[in-house]
């Protein structure tokens, strides 16, 4: 009997011990938080779409986290966000005191043959989440005769780029070389504004790697009055916005291309990502993440989106993860057809 005492009060004692934990471990938490500040580190300039998701977000996550710490952007241009990537990645102080912002491509450079300036390893970054998962779209002038993916398949056409990075380049890339289409890249814009203007000057016929929330923020007139056409989606899933217009990912039946184009589009899922420093303590890595699902929900962050016309479809920082992760997974003969297809086209 006495044994049988010891043994249920030691039980009692462990269970009591395993509940506490919860509380305890919040506790430190908040009192890690409390009084800091927590800077949000943006990969570009003031004033484009990137810095004003990451601004917007630092003005209300702080409140979701235990502790409610002061978040303070601060941007670090260069390198095609690069910078900020190896910042994050190998400078930054690893306690949860830095989150940041950088091109959604980045992580997946690697995997498609280019490593120059990289100096992280995308899978181990402790990933938050992404604000929305931003589908892009081919669009054509409407004067251009392009109106359907037949018609891109069968007409002569031109699009504009910015550099072989870009979207813009690496998407005109992929399409042209994965489905031997009749079209032309006409490359070295400024960016996605110039080449908006040569589309209405008649000198390029559209561009492909249009952020639909961009799009419909900053030009919907263009739709609303007809001007502009939208033959094929870019990304994994259908835009249910735009019914009836075909998803890039359809287009093949080959098991393998389907993968090869779900590696280079799955940058759209992840289109305003959020991480922070690999090896995080796991209770600030859980604070973080939930704090950005929380603000996703919060009403006032809602509001304020909705007010500067900017798309909220968030993607967990799990999700993200189990993306990269995904990405990075795939047979090498996989990684050789994504590699060839955003290759520039002859």
């Amino acid at each position: 009997m006495r044994k049988s005492h010891r043994f249920f009060a030691a039980a009692c004692v462990s269970a009591f011990a395993l509940i506490a934990a919860v509380p305890v471990r919040a506790a430190d938490v908040a009192s890690f938080y409390k009084g800091r500040t927590v800077q949000v580190m943006i990969g570009f300039s003031a004033g484009g779409g990137y810095d004003i998701y990451a601004r917007t977000l630092a003005r209300y996550m702080g409140k979701h986290i235990p502790g409610n710490p002061t978040m303070v952007p601060q941007n670090m241009p260069g390198a095609g966000t690069l910078k900020v990537a190896n910042y994050i990645y190998s400078v930054a102080p690893k306690d949860g005191t830095v989150i940041g912002t950088f091109a959604r491509g980045i992580p997946m450079e690697k995997l498609l043959g280019r490593t120059v300036g990289q100096q992280f390893d995308a899978t181990k970054f402790t990933w938050i989440g992404s604000v929305t998962d931003e589908p892009s779209v081919c669009v054509f002038w409407a004067a251009s005769g392009i109106k359907t993916w037949q018609d891109m398949k069968t007409k002569p056409w031109k699009v504009g780029g910015s550099g072989v990075t870009s979207d813009l380049d690496i998407y005109a890339n992929v399409l042209r070389n994965m489905f031997h289409l009749p079209g032309r890249l006409i490359t070295g814009f400024p960016g996605g504004t110039e080449v908006l203007l040569s589309m209405q000057r008649r000198e390029v016929d559209g561009r492909c790697g249009w952020s639909w929330s961009s799009l419909l923020s900053r030009d919907k007139h263009l739709m609303d009055q007809k001007l502009v056409t939208i033959p094929l989606q870019l990304g994994l899933e259908a835009n249910p916005d735009i019914p009836g217009v075909p998803l890039v990912i359809d287009q093949t039946n080959d098991p393998k291309e389907k993968a090869a184009l779900r590696m280079i589009f799955s940058r759209q899922v992840m289109a305003r990502p959020f991480a922070a420093p690999p090896n995080l303590p796991p209770d600030r890595t859980k604070a973080l993440r939930d704090a950005f699902d929380a603000t996703m929900k919060d009403p006032d962050f809602l509001a304020e989106m909705k007010k500067l016309d900017l798309e909220v479809r968030p993607q967990s920082g799990l999700k993200v993860e189990q993306l990269v992760k995904e990405v990075y997974a795939y047979p090498p003969d996989v990684v050789k057809i994504a590699t060839d297809a955003i290759k520039v086209a002859k």
